[in-house]
């Protein structure tokens, strides 16, 4: 395992505030780096994976919700 996956598979271990933590303060390190203009490709990719993620979350809350009445 390189060391990408590793930082990855220690991140999928923290707690949700920690992971929030983790990703605010990689943010704020990166803006000062010179990095490439995202292609439009890479924004819709992105989009869409934060549209599934969120079409998951609000299927399993919605699950719980009826499983609880």
């Amino acid at each position: 395992m390189n060391s990408t996956q590793q930082l990855l598979a220690s991140f999928e271990q923290l707690s949700e505030i920690e992971k929030q933590q983790v990703a605010a303060e990689i943010l704020r390190r990166t803006m000062s780096l010179d990095l490439p203009p995202l292609l439009d490709e890479e924004l819709n990719l992105c989009a869409e994976a934060v549209f599934l993620s969120l079409d998951e979350f609000e299927a399993e809350n919605e699950q719980q919700y009826t499983e609880s009445r």
